[in-house]
């Protein structure tokens, strides 16, 4: 069932993100050859805590069932690692492609929202992979407004990153989100316009890109958590949190890169 935010429940996740969004542009100024991931996740782990709220990815639940509980506040993706890359004392090299993502929750609602930086010098190959995924983010919101369906949203990511040749990562989507961070509906990269729920003003969607230089197959490591693409090239992920309204879809975590 999709969930429709009322205005005082819309009014904490716009809170929650504004927290959000100014930790993720502080840690991609950070992102440079040298710092570990664990020293992003310190701060980041600190700045939650300073602004009253929790890490929503703290103790989530593994995807498999051998996997622990997720144990940071932030997961942080390294080249090959397309999403939930644990934090750890691996330390950045010149040219590596970083993935941050983070969860917020304020007074029991949550805004999700990740960014893809370089470490220093990057491919050209890298930076379109970066800029298409961006821009396909950015398509998929543009076209997020009230009548439009949600295979419209999906098939402008799609759109965006197969023109330029990348693949679309399918094993994982997008999500609702708010009371809980994945609520219905699910929010696949691909999909068919014009099919799919319609959208509705009160949808809150975290919309996330996950496109691959190479191949998008992916497989789950060992650590039952840290998802790598199959052929080992690089992989880039954004995602805001936003708010479906009669006009414009309101970007809920403004981060800025």
């Amino acid at each position: 069932m999709i969930v429709l935010k009322t205005e005082p429940e819309i009014a904490r996740m716009r809170e929650a993100g504004k927290i959000l969004a100014a930790l993720l542009t502080e840690l991609a100024g950070m992102v440079q050859p040298g710092i570990t991931t664990r020293d992003l996740e310190e701060v980041a782990d600190r700045r939650i805590r300073e602004a009253g709220a929790v890490a929503t990815f703290k103790g989530q639940p593994g995807m498999v069932a051998y996997a622990p509980p997720y144990p940071a506040a932030t997961c942080i993706s390294v080249n090959e690692q397309v999403i939930h890359g644990i934090p750890s004392d691996r330390v950045l090299k010149d040219g590596d492609l970083v993935s941050i993502d983070c969860g917020v929750t304020l007074r029991g609602w949550i805004a999700d929202a990740a960014i893809s930086v370089i470490a220093g010098h990057a491919r050209a190959d890298v930076v379109r992979l970066l800029d298409t995924t961006r821009r396909s983010l950015m398509a998929a919101i543009e076209v997020a407004t009230v009548g439009r369906r949600l295979g419209d949203v999906s098939f402008a990511v799609q759109q965006q990153a197969m023109a330029e040749g990348f693949g679309v990562v399918r094993d994982f989507c997008g999500h609702g989100v708010g009371k809980t961070l994945h609520e219905d509906p699910p929010i696949p990269n691909y999909g068919t316009p014009a099919t799919g729920p319609v959208l509705r003003s009160g949808m809150t969607l975290a919309i996330e890109p996950m496109i691959t230089l190479g191949s998008p197959q992916v497989k789950v490591k060992r650590d039952g958590w840290t998802v790598v693409t199959s052929d080992g090239k690089p992989a880039a992920h954004f995602e805001h949190t936003i708010l479906v309204t009669d006009g414009a879809a309101e970007i809920l975590t403004p981060w800025v890169l």
